[in-house]
Parts: C-alpha cells; structure tokens; sequence
C-alpha cells in the first residue's frame, strides 16, 4: 500500500466541499473552517498529533487517583478534593499557553483526528466545533433569546496512546483497540471545555466571562461563518478507572459563575457533580428540570453526586431525574448515557426522545439508554464500541462518509459503504429525521437517510 499520509490529506482538501480549507500540520488536517485574513491575523489552531508510540508505564497514573473515595456515594463533599484536583491537572499548563497543548510543559495533551470534516467540524482559531443548540430559558428565566454551543476536547498520554493505536493506519483506522476485550487504559483523563455563543446579559453566571475567538456560525441553524467571542460556560470530564465496578469510567462537570472571583478566569469554574453510573434502577421524572429556577437534588441516586452548595453553584438543570449533566447539556439524558452510544458503526441514536415515537419515560425501553455499560462493551449488537468516547465515534463516521464518497474502503473484508446502506434500511421508517436535533446527527449517516 502507499504511503497516504500526504495524499490522503491533500485529497481531502480538495474533494470535500463542506471544507474551506483543510489545513495541516501533520497526518491529520488541523481544521476545516479558517477564517479569511480580513477578518482574522492571529495564530492558527493546530491538531496536537504525535501520539505516543508505546503505552505510558503504570508509574503515569495521574496524582489524583490516590482521591477517589473508598466509599463512594452521593455526598458531593467526599468528591471534592478530587474533583478539584481533576480540575487543576486539566488547567495546568494549558491556561497559561491559551490552550495550544502542544506548548503545555507539564505533561502532554492530544486531539482526536478527524474532527474538522462536514459542517460542525473544527474552526481554524481554537479548534472548536459545533456542539448543542442552547435553548431558550436553559441556562436562567432571563435568558429568552436562543444560543449555541462549540468545544474543544483533549486526551492526555495515556488516552492518546489509545487514540494513535486506533488511527495507527491513517486509511484503515481499528476500534478493535476501544472495544472488548480492549478499552481506553486506565488512568486516561479527558478535558472539553464548552463555550456559549448566547447574549450573556441574559445569563448572570456569564459576568465577567473567558472569552475566547472563534470562527463559528452566525446563527445554530446558519451555514455562514463569522469570528465571533464566545464565553466559557462548562468544563467536562473524564476519567478513565478500573476500580469503578459500574462503568469503569468517572463523568464530572463544572458550570462557570463569573461571581466567585470577580474577575475573569478559569478559577470560576465550579462543580456541578460528578457521576460514575446511570442508577438504572431510578426510573422517575420528578427531579427533571428543564428551564431551572433552582437545581434540584434527586437525593434517590446512588452513583451521582451533586453540588448543593447554593453560593457558588448557579440554578441549573441537571441531566434525567437529576443525573449529571452540565448547563448547555440535554435535560434528558446524562453524561453517561449519551457517551456509552459512541460505537462503530453508529447504530444508535444519542437519546430515547431522538425519534418519532419516542418509548414512554421510565418504561424498559427508555431505560436502555440509563443502563450501566461496562467500558468497550459496545451499545448496540453487532457494532464495536468506542468506549465511551463520541469524539472517536465521531471521527471514524467522518473518515469513513468521507472514504466512502470516493468509492468506498474495505474493512475486515466487508465494504464499509455496503455496511452504511444496510443501516439506511435498518432506520428508515423507525426515526423521524426531523424529529432529531441536527447537532445529534451522524453526518455519514445522515446524508445516506435524505
């Protein structure tokens, strides 16, 4: 086979129309979206990629893990040193240096390829891209007007070994390495911080808010691009660890509150909670808060913790009955239920209200999206996980719409193209495509459904 690190690339920049400008710096094109000089003469964003080549020793086991609660329940004040120390190692060395982690002294952080490709892909400033569509009274009774959400994600060593193990054939990338019996190695962390394209006159937490440049949408449902401030309003989580015997994974969130310091920075970021099941025992709604005037606490939940701390913790919505979610995520769902869909190839849908007739809340079907998945066991029957990861996910659908659209790969002797058009046949009838949030779309599988 010839070498495709080079003519993979400069084919992408030319065939793919949804891209302005397929940059790159290394294998993988750094960004889809780049923003014309006019408008913007700073420096560029650029993939951090050269992932490492042999898996950290069990020596680089971040400091934090000699935290974790020997018993773990859902008294947040027993999370909070970890909580607080998760956040320091995702901020260290990174604020300083505006988030290029390729300058980060500390220790090393990485992308996820295949994230600039189709509309929502990576903008050329800050490598963000397109996320949920904030609606109106989400984030606080004043907000009446709606807003949108971009993110960036990053993998420390230890997930990006997994990461370069998966993609270590730029044209023939392998999730077997994230599915059973394999998964990400314990001890990998991952950190998204979320920024809000909304008018923050109308969200009080957003005073004195991080505002970083970004080359987005004008609006959630325009194609057209302008640079643009957005504030910082949520940071994720993610921490990989086989003494959790629910989902081998933790989930935990920040909301920001420009009132802690008075000042802008990334000390307003307060804990919302963390998470490190699903309580799928907990079927109820009556902790489910939409457009929140105040949190509520589901005090039934045994694998959510949540900050009750009223002073530093704005009103906020939470996830399904009061599961973890963060103030831009879907009030429906949970950090974990929407993360153990990712899979390859994507058979799921991200939510139970994501289709046409919708299973009643609470019933046995709603609950499979609330059940407790062990790590790199997939979601759906006959499709390899990605273990707990949607960037991944994500990525191998845009490699593989995009190799398909120029006549297809073959994978494990099967061609990946035949495997979408079995998928076609699979959904078409069972989900209302205009029931289903655009930002939630496959995009493969999306233009093979139209």
């Amino acid at each position: 086979m010839r070498n495709v690190q080079g003519t993979l690339i400069r084919a992408l920049a030319i065939t793919t129309p949804l891209l302005t400008t397929a940059a790159q710096a290394g294998v993988y094109p750094d960004f889809g979206f780049k923003p014309s000089e006019q408008e913007y003469d700073g420096p560029l964003f650029q993939l951090s990629q050269t992932y490492p080549t042999s898996a950290p020793p069990a020596s680089a086991l971040p400091a934090f893990f000699k935290l974790l609660p020997k018993e773990r329940n859902n008294d947040f004040e027993t999370w909070r040193a970890y909580m607080d120390a998760v956040k320091d190692y995702c901020l260290e060395g990174n604020v300083e240096n505006d988030w290029n982690v390729q300058k980060n002294k500390v220790r090393g952080w990485f992308h996820m390829p295949w994230q600039h490709y189709g509309p929502l892909g990576r903008e050329g400033i800050h490598g963000l891209t397109k996320e949920a569509q904030i609606q109106p009274k989400q984030l606080a009774p004043t907000q009446t007007t709606s807003g949108q959400t971009y993110a960036v994600g990053i993998y420390n060593d230890i997930g990006a070994y997994t990461i370069g193990q998966v993609w270590k054939d730029p044209s023939n990338p392998n999730p077997d390495f994230t599915s059973k019996p394999n998964s990400f190695a314990n001890g990998t962390v991952v950190c998204k911080p979320l920024f809000a394209d909304v008018d923050r006159s109308q969200v009080p937490f957003l005073q004195n808010p991080v505002l970083w440049q970004g080359y987005i949408t004008k609006t959630f449902d325009s194609g057209d691009r302008v640079v643009k401030e957005v504030a910082l309003i949520q940071m994720d989580i993610a921490v990989r660890d086989t003494r959790i015997d629910e989902t081998g994974w933790i989930f935990g969130t920040f909301q920001y509150n420009g009132a802690i310091t008075g000042k802008p920075g990334w000390d307003n970021l307060v804990p919302v909670g963390i998470m490190w099941g699903n309580d799928p025992q907990d079927n109820g709604n009556d902790y489910s808060n939409p457009k929140p005037t105040e949190t509520r606490i589901n005090p039934n939940l045994k694998q959510t913790a949540i900050n009750a701390n009223t002073r530093e913790l704005p009103p906020t919505h939470l996830g399904w009955n009061g599961r973890l979610n963060g103030p831009v995520d879907n009030p429906v769902s949970s950090c974990m239920s929407c993360h153990m869909t990712g899979e390859y190839p994507q058979l799921a849908i991200m939510n139970p209200t994501f289709q046409a007739n919708p299973p009643a809340v609470g019933s046995p079907e709603w609950m499979r999206w609330f059940q407790n998945i062990p790590a790199g066991q997939p979601f759906s029957e006959g499709t390899k996980s990605t273990d707990y990861s949607l960037q991944l996910a994500g990525g191998l659908a845009n490699f593989y719409d995009w190799k398909c659209n120029q006549g297809g790969v073959f994978v494990d002797g099967k061609n990946a193209c035949q495997k979408a058009s079995q998928l076609k046949l699979m959904l078409k009838g069972s989900v209302d495509m205009d029931d289903i949030q655009p930002v939630q779309r496959d995009p493969s599988l999306m233009e093979l459904l139209e």
